[in-house]
């Protein structure tokens, strides 16, 4: 057999027995497939942080969904050593929230982790402010003359915050953060790892090249390079003998109508809607959202994203515009719009 179609030993290791089963987040750097330049960066950070004896200066996680913000949140604690509380920006409506987090639920350099912090609430930004420069709380008891200030002193704590859309963070907020880091998409090799990786926590049965064939349609995202591996683990066992084979892999991408450029009917939608109803562009964000009944949100968090890094869509002053590269792989003829294949600078 050739080493391509060689069966993966899926057997969980003694280590991988050891109450992970559950959890395909991997729990440090090491384990941390891909982002190799901010995993690096990552590591001197902490070393350093943890020679001084001091918390993690505060960090800020940005990209789209599905990259591995959460899981580095969760790996920090794990290699500074410490605890972590994770919350995110719409549960923290105000500032007596974040006042009971920061003064009964941290310790001396504990994380709190903040999910979507680009969506908190403005009383609450205000009130984190001097709780990440000072360490410490500012509340305000009662109202009108008869009001006063308490000041409390927090632990030296470190934020963590993730976001998808980091041009909605204000700026205040962004300057306090020591580390930014971008998350960027992951190399199809890359996404193969870490689904032999999922394979064998989970123990499915698969050989590398449905491996391979899954990483291909994943988006570059290992959320979504996961959840095709269970979904693919489904077709092996109805339709196959249990193992998870190129060809099985292609089943099953039809069936979900996922292309060989990893593009879904959603993806398939929006291009087509912009190659047949606006000859290619440019058009309008809102426009766009309305003519394939999506919200803006997810056009701009989760499709778009995709559809730029595999160069199939360009923003431009003027909006939206298809590539040659689209029009070719929709098959249609972009005849009378090579002119708009080029952004306007």
């Amino acid at each position: 057999m050739s080493a391509s179609n060689e069966i993966l030993d899926l057997k969980p290791t003694s280590e991988e027995k050891s109450g992970i089963e559950s959890a395909l987040r991997p729990t440090s750097l090491d384990e941390f497939v891909g982002q190799d330049k901010l995993k690096e960066n990552l590591r001197i950070f902490i070393e350093a942080a943890k020679k001084r004896g001091e918390a993690l200066d505060h960090c800020l996680f940005y990209s789209p969904p599905g990259l591995g913000k959460t899981t580095l949140a969760n790996i920090l604690s794990t290699e500074m050593g410490v605890n972590i509380k994770t919350t995110s920006g719409p549960v923290l409506a105000r500032a007596g929230d974040l006042a009971a987090m920061l003064t009964t639920e941290l310790s001396e350099g504990d994380i709190l982790f903040i999910d979507e912090i680009h969506r908190l609430n403005p009383a609450v930004e205000e009130a984190l402010y001097p709780a990440m420069e000072d360490f410490n709380f500012f509340i305000n008891t009662g109202k009108g003359p008869g009001s006063t200030t308490l000041k409390l002193s927090v632990p030296k704590f470190t934020l963590v915050g993730a976001t998808t859309r980091s041009g909605l963070l204000t700026g205040p907020l962004r300057d306090r953060f020591g580390i930014v880091l971008n998350l960027g998409f992951y190399e199809q090799k890359e996404l193969t790892e870490i689904l032999k990786r999922s394979a064998n926590l989970l123990n499915i049965k698969a050989d590398e090249s449905g491996l391979i064939e899954l990483s291909k349609r994943s988006r570059g995202t290992p959320r979504i390079a996961n959840r095709l591996l269970r979904r693919a683990r489904d077709f092996a066992q109805v339709k196959g003998n249990g193992i998870i084979t190129d060809e099985i892999a292609r089943i099953c991408m039809d069936a979900l109508d996922i292309d060989a450029e990893g593009l879904d009917s959603v993806d398939t939608k929006i291009i087509k809607a912009l190659a047949e109803k606006f000859n290619g562009g440019p058009v309008g964000l809102e426009t766009l959202a309305i003519a394939v009944s999506e919200e803006i949100d997810t056009l701009t968090d989760v499709i778009e994203p995709y559809l730029i890094k595999a160069g199939f869509l360009i923003r431009t002053p003027r909006g939206r515009t298809l590539t040659e590269k689209a029009f070719n792989h929709l098959k249609i003829s972009a005849k009378g719009t090579s002119s708009l294949f080029k952004p306007t600078t």
